[in-house]
């Protein structure tokens, strides 16, 4: 399916004009990113990645879209036949999916002409930006949970390509899996899931929902327990399944205090193994004050796929360079207030020390060696027009689990507390 209407309609006019005005081709360097993080957050963690990348290869105008455009006057004759033959041929790098970004961080460079790039604009803007928002989010709960597996519920709670999105992105985030079967089947992330309150509803008896259950899933299954009375729920699902249950959940109800009674219980029931997970409308600052009780793991709807209050990373795409009519060039940015941007290319590196990341640097121009310890932060996602598959499907959201681990890792400790304050690393430009 084509993604090439994906977009806002003044990324066509703005061609039209161009194509008119003997400038489309001119060569332009764009940038997104955030001028800030979401009051209060440390860092962001950049994701949609391979998503973007995936809808690159489709942006392409067939015949229904070219006579839309036709039809409805979008655009002139001589801009629908430039659109028959688009083909992103340029050049996109970008901080690695999984990395750490803060203020300033150029996440995505577009190299190309002005027409191929600008048309890009929305579409990469709507991916990264929920996206980030929910890995960013996700990054959050998962240091809170400090070790103990998330999974990834909120499907119901978003639009349904959505969720898909949320899942993918919790994952690279960090969490273990998702209630979401497309996200499983396109992009390789773990699923789960047993019974809600209908199935225990359905039947004459708790029991008899609970030996269904066991009956089709085995005694390692999850027991959902707070449908009608937590303490003999708990009881009866020993009985059913035996001292080896899997695990019981809790969706409601004041949970540091249950968690503590259920876990109790089921001791001095023998089942000393059967784990206990919890899933009421759980954040991250919710998370962290259960860290205390005997939670085995989590499961996060609302909070996740609305980026805990957050739904869009506040990401913007702009032009900060390209050639001139001499085909030299000129560096470009606004001087608006409030929303002024830096221009020129730019060469972002990590600085640490003792492996710990101090500085977000970003060098004006093409960049050089520096002095001292450095992680260049761009590398390439699309060379003359062709992507590099090691971002995209199931092996690229793997990738980008496996590096966010490790940039996470370079972190101060400051970076996790939940507290409000000012980005962990400051963004300096030289």
């Amino acid at each position: 399916m084509t993604s090439a209407l994906l977009t806002d309609r003044y990324e066509f006019t703005m061609v039209e004009a161009a194509l008119k005005a003997g400038t489309a081709d001119r060569r332009c360097v764009f940038e997104l990113f955030a001028r800030r993080l979401p009051q209060g957050r440390r860092y962001g963690l950049v994701a949609g990645t391979g998503r973007f990348l995936a809808e690159l290869t489709q942006f392409r105008f067939g015949d229904a879209e070219l006579a839309w455009l036709r039809d409805g006057r979008i655009v002139d004759d001589r801009t629908v036949d430039w659109l028959a033959d688009y083909r992103f041929s340029g050049d996109i790098r970008g901080y690695a999916e999984g990395e750490v970004y803060l203020p300033g961080s150029p996440l995505l460079v577009v190299e190309s002409t002005f027409a191929e790039g600008v048309l890009l604009e929305t579409l990469a803007l709507s991916v990264f930006n929920y996206d980030s928002a929910v890995a960013s989010a996700a990054a959050r709960m998962v240091s809170a949970a400090d070790g103990r597996p998330l999974a990834e519920m909120g499907s119901r709670r978003t639009g349904e390509r959505s969720a898909v999105a949320a899942a993918r992105a919790a994952y690279v985030a960090g969490f273990v899996a998702t209630s979401n079967l497309e996200a499983g089947r396109t992009w390789g992330v773990p699923t789960m899931g047993t019974a809600a309150h209908a199935f225990t509803l359905l039947h004459d008896t708790e029991r008899e929902a609970f030996e269904a259950q066991v009956a089709s899933l085995g005694p390692g299954t999850t027991l959902l327990v707070d449908t009608y009375d937590i303490p003999e729920a708990v009881r009866t699902a020993v009985e059913v399944a035996g001292t080896g249950l899997g695990a019981v959940r809790i969706d409601s109800g004041d949970l540091p205090a249950l968690v503590s009674q259920v876990r109790a219980q089921l001791d001095d029931l023998g089942a000393t193994g059967t784990k206990i997970t919890v899933t009421n409308d759980l954040d991250e600052y919710t998370i962290a004050a259960l860290r205390a009780a005997p939670v085995d793991s989590y499961g996060v709807g609302t909070s996740v796929v609305s980026g805990s209050g957050h739904p869009a990373a506040g990401m913007v795409f702009k032009l900060v360079a390209r050639q001139g009519a001499d085909g030299e060039w000129v560096s470009v940015a606004k001087k608006s207030a409030d929303k002024a941007t830096i221009g020129g290319r730019k060469a972002p590196v990590r600085v640490l020390v003792d492996g710990v990341a101090t500085t977000e640097l970003v060098r004006i121009g093409d960049g050089g060696p520096g002095e001292g310890e450095e992680r260049p932060l761009l590398v390439p996602l699309v060379t003359d027009g062709v992507v590099d598959d090691r971002w995209t499907g199931p092996q690229g959201v793997q990738r980008a689990r496996d590096h966010r681990q490790a940039a996470v890792d370079e972190l101060p400790p400051s970076a996790f507390r939940l507290g409000r304050g000012d980005p962990v690393l400051p963004t300096v430009y030289e």
